[in-house]
C-alpha cells in the first residue's frame, strides 16, 4: 500500500538538492520524492510502499542534512 511521508528539512537550495538526489534516487522502496524549497519548512515528500519514516530519516542524515517528520 502506497503511503506519503512528509519531513521538515534544511535542504534549502538547488545545490543541497543536488547532494541528496543520488541518495534518494538510489534508495530502494522510494517511488517518488520531491523537496519544496519554496516552502519555509523545505518539505520533503516521499511516496513509498515499503519504507518507514526512520528509513528516510537515516538516508537524509547520511547526506549531511536534517529532517524531522511532519503531519
Amino acid at each position: 500500500m502506497m503511503k506519503t511521508l512528509r519531513f521538515k528539512t534544511n535542504i534549502n537550495c538547488t545545490n543541497c538538492l543536488a547532494k541528496v538526489t543520488p541518495f534518494l534516487d538510489r534508495k530502494e522502496g522510494i517511488q517518488s520524492w520531491k523537496v519544496d524549497i519554496d516552502n519555509p519548512d523545505k518539505i520533503l515528500t516521499v511516496e513509498t510502499d515499503q519504507l518507514e519514516r526512520e528509513d528516510i530519516l537515516k538516508t537524509i542524515k547520511r547526506t549531511g542534512f536534517d529532517a524531522e517528520p511532519v503531519g
